[in-house]
């Protein structure tokens, strides 16, 4: 790891606040391209992020893996006694309206069309279609983004929601009540 890039991330370590860190990525142009409206839950800065652009409305969970590059030509070169191998390394494009969720991991030469959900753990090797839900590993399309809006529910009371990133004790009790039943315990 470089000086800068070590310097950049404790520096995200520093900052409480998502928009803080993204503020601070977009003014060190950290990425190729920042959009507006971003969330990036993580604190770490991928390999080669110039390689990655963040279109607008997008919201990156915690742990999730940009993997601009791989390292297999270390382990060639060196079985082989020779430096043929060159590192792969390769672009990711995240357009407009995407949720990556937690653990998910984007190999290098991806795009991620608009208005998709990536599943948390997925491994996205190929390029996800637009208005899709992917997941898995490899990630595969599970279901339309339309079918996905049409399928979720909420099944609390809205005047119970969680507010600031609290639940209340009420809406604990609820979703305690309705987990108990969905198992008939």
């Amino acid at each position: 790891m470089t000086g800068k890039r070590l310097w950049q991330t404790i520096r995200l370590w520093s900052m409480i606040s998502s928009k803080d860190r993204v503020d601070y990525m977009r003014k060190k142009h950290i990425f190729a391209e920042l959009g507006e409206n971003v969330t990036i839950m993580d604190r770490k800065i991928p390999l080669y992020a110039n390689l990655i652009k963040i279109h607008n409305n997008v919201r990156i969970a915690s742990h999730v893996t940009f993997a601009t590059h791989d390292v297999t030509h270390y382990m060639l070169n060196t079985k082989n006694d020779t430096d043929d191998y060159n590192e792969i390394i390769g672009c990711i494009e995240i357009m407009d309206n995407v949720f990556i969720g937690t653990n998910a991991t984007i190999l290098n030469n991806v795009r991620i069309g608009e208005n998709s959900i990536v599943a948390a753990g997925a491994v996205v090797a190929k390029d996800v279609p637009s208005n899709s839900v992917v997941g898995g590993v490899p990630a595969k399309v599970i279901c339309s983004m339309d079918d996905y809006l049409k399928n979720r529910t909420t099944s609390y009371p809205t005047e119970l929601k969680p507010a600031h990133q609290v639940i209340s004790a009420p809406l604990a009790d609820f979703m305690w009540d309705e987990f108990a039943g969905q198992r008939n315990v």
